[in-house]
């Protein structure tokens, strides 16, 4: 029977970056669980534990000793190892020499090319404890560390200066050098609260002896706790909590042992923009934000110390001291914003480089402005408001508060643009310009803002592809992907049934004098086709299913759209299999042909098989229906009838030939083959859903 024993490492280290905690954990423990497995220790389960000064990993049921194993090495063939009188040949001394043996000791072993001579050595295996040095060094040796640190005089390397190593395998302390640390047994609780040395007896005792020192070490433990700490102090003022979850995972990775407390600002602050001020609160200080029942943001602000303070009503007042200041800056920027309109920045564009061979922000913006107007034609909306809105999108740019906080671009354009007067939807498309922001963002509500976002992604994207710098592997610094993307859903999801060769043809004709590669569009198509193909299989979509749309070489994503569900929905149906195998069949006979099909008309008149006479009467009676489906592009309809054609397919080909020698009979059932091939190819090429 195995002998077991849990495994605790833990490394103490100065404050880790909070953004980089839980890869820097997770990586931590999948790099030390692979090395257990390549080294061949079995165990039944493990986990991580993170907190600012610490990485931590507890393996359970750890096999404290390798299995024994059995290692045979093949020699030569018998026939060439011996002599006809039975004596050796080098061949044979050779090998028995290298396993360090006599050739007596040699088996002969039954190979598939017949029999070989061979050795068969029982090798021990090597102890756990022997072991785990090294793994935990290739564990720590593998972490995704991006600019390591120096300490002192010493040559080791780390993201932060490290200060002590537990290892322990049982009771047992596993003897090791790493960073220049030896380990042991003893770990060190909270900074301030327990800062003397804590003697670790076994693994299992490590999260308890934690807790006691004023450690939450669990990570997942310590945000649970976090947000129920938070949500009961925001009901004790009638206010939700808004806990995003980025922010929790980095106020998690700040504290070791969290108390939440609240603190309240001036009411006059609330005559800023709430994203103004919730901005503020989260990225200097890391506060959580309280809604009323409205939505309203509330005079209170949630912070987690790191300490559980004798006086809390001090460390309060000290928050509300520091966030005073920083929520009077944004009011100052905010009012002083406000004593200009959005359109007095427009000329101040023309001194903002954009990009050099694409002129300035002024230049884009009326570039943008022509194609979103086209856009909104199409989509059958107000044009002034689109070229409104394109004409002020990027003025919010020059305000001081968009200087200060990057992350409010477009939100403080439409409080802005609303205050001067503007239209509600040119208002509205200040910040929809910027939807979807990134994957499963929410899209822009209005015609005006889905027709200047469009615009503005596709002069980015022509122009950018124009002057020769598309995205090379994965360098994309213009964000061109997000971008195209981005495209691809507003025309989707938005349903605007535009051609994307002909808005890149009416994005290419504003670009002036700027000289494009010759190729734009070409590259431009490909590059959607590949995003719009990676998007469909990260919803799950078959690679079959895409590519028998993307064989067709369609360019509109909408049309393009409605096709793969389709076919997808086809692809489920007990008729697909036979009729995909029946058109893959049907393409390689009308390839084969010497006569252009294309060309060849049925003549019911040549018929000499009741089969063939059956699927053009199918054919034929489907036609009207499948047409009706197709004009209103309804591809599931047309799928479903086009499905209802199994039966007659299928006994087309167990009783009819198509290749006879007689050419009419012949070419009339190309021809057939033709007009079934024909009704499936104008949704898609059916043939490639091969299962």
């Amino acid at each position: 029977m195995k002998q077991v024993e849990d495994f605790l490492v833990e490394l103490g280290t100065e404050e880790l970056p909070p953004k980089a905690l839980t890869k820097l954990a997770q990586a931590f423990h999948d790099n030390l669980i692979a090395s257990l497995r390549d080294n061949e220790l079995s165990f039944t389960d493990s986990e991580w534990f993170a907190t600012p000064r610490r990485l931590a990993v507890r393996v359970l049921d750890l096999q404290t000793q390798q299995e024994d194993k059995v290692v045979e090495r093949l020699g030569p063939a018998v026939a060439a190892a011996f002599d006809d009188n039975g004596q050796p040949r080098p061949a044979a001394t050779g090998f028995a020499k290298s396993c360090g043996v006599d050739v007596s000791e040699l088996e002969k072993l039954d190979t598939p090319k017949g029999q070989r001579l061979g050795y068969k050595a029982k090798v021990e295996g090597e102890s756990a404890s022997k072991i785990l040095p090294e793994a935990v060094k290739f564990a720590l040796s593998r972490l995704p560390i991006p600019k390591a640190m120096r300490w002192g005089n010493s040559d080791a390397e780390f993201i932060r200066p490290p200060h002590w190593l537990v290892m322990l395998l049982g009771d047992q302390i596993v003897n090791a050098e790493l960073l220049e640390l030896k380990s042991g047994n003893q770990s060190f609780g909270h900074r301030f609260h327990a800062p003397e040395a804590i003697t670790i007896p076994t693994p299992s005792d490590y999260e308890a002896l934690m807790l006691e020192a004023k450690v939450n070490p669990c990570f997942e433990a310590r945000k649970a706790k976090i947000r129920i700490q938070v949500e009961e102090l925001a009901q004790s003022v009638k206010g939700t909590a808004v806990i995003e979850e980025d922010l929790l995972e980095e106020v998690a990775s700040l504290v070791e042992w969290p108390v939440a407390l609240m603190g309240k600002f001036d009411d006059v602050f609330l005559q800023v923009p709430a994203e103004a001020l919730i901005a503020t609160m989260a990225a200097d200080q890391k506060y959580f934000h309280l809604e009323d029942e409205q939505g309203n943001l509330l005079p209170h602000f949630i912070t987690v110390s790191n300490i559980e303070s004798s006086n809390p009503t001090s460390v309060i007042a000290g928050n509300e001291k520091v966030i005073r200041p920083r929520l009077a800056d944004a009011k100052f920027f905010y009012d002083q914003d406000r004593k200009h309109s959005l359109s007095s920045y427009t000329e101040k564009l023309k001194g903002i480089v954009f990009q050099n061979k694409l002129g300035s922000l002024f230049d884009k913006t009326q570039r943008v402005k022509a194609v979103a107007e086209w856009i909104a034609s199409q989509q059958g909306s107000d044009t002034t408001h689109a070229a409104r809105a394109a004409e002020l999108s990027k003025c919010d740019l020059l305000s001081k508060m968009v200087y200060e906080f990057p992350e409010l671009q477009g939100i403080m354009g439409r409080y802005y643009a609303a205050q001067d007067g503007e239209h509600a939807d040119v208002a509205q498309a200040m910040d929809e310009i910027y939807m979807p922001r990134f994957a499963g963002d929410k899209l822009p509500e209005t015609t005006t803002g889905t027709a200047v976002a469009l615009a503005d992604r596709m002069d980015t994207l022509v122009g950018i592809f124009g002057i020769g710098q598309a995205p090379t592997g994965a360098k994309d610094p213009f964000a061109l992907r997000r971008a195209a993307l981005g495209v691809l859903r507003l025309l989707v999801e938005k349903h605007i049934a535009i051609d994307l060769a002909e808005l890149i043809e009416v994005t290419m004709s504003q670009m002036g004098a700027i000289d494009l590669v010759a190729d734009t569009q070409s590259q431009l198509l490909e590059f959607f086709a590949a995003r719009s193909q990676a998007w469909y299989a990260d919803n799950q979509i078959s690679a079959q299913v895409i590519q028998s749309v993307a064989a067709l070489s369609l360019s509109t994503p909408l049309d393009i759209d409605r096709r793969i569900h389709a076919v997808n929905t086809f692809n489920a149906m007990e008729e697909s299999e036979v009729l995909a195998g029946a058109n893959k069949r049907v393409s390689n006979i009308l390839a084969k042909s010497d006569v252009a099909v294309e060309t060849l008309k049925v003549d019911p008149s040549f018929f000499s098989e009741d089969e063939e006479k059956a699927l053009f009467d199918k054919l034929n009676n489907i036609d009207d229906v499948v047409k009706g489906h197709l004009n209103n592009a309804d591809y599931e309809g047309a799928l479903v009838q086009l499905a209802s054609l199994k039966n007659s397919v299928d006994n087309f080909f167990v009783k009819v030939m198509v290749n006879v020698e007689c050419e009419k009979t012949r070419n009339n059932r190309l021809a057939l083959l033709n007009q079934l091939r024909q009704q499936f190819i104008a949704i898609a090429d059916i043939s490639l859903l091969q299962k």
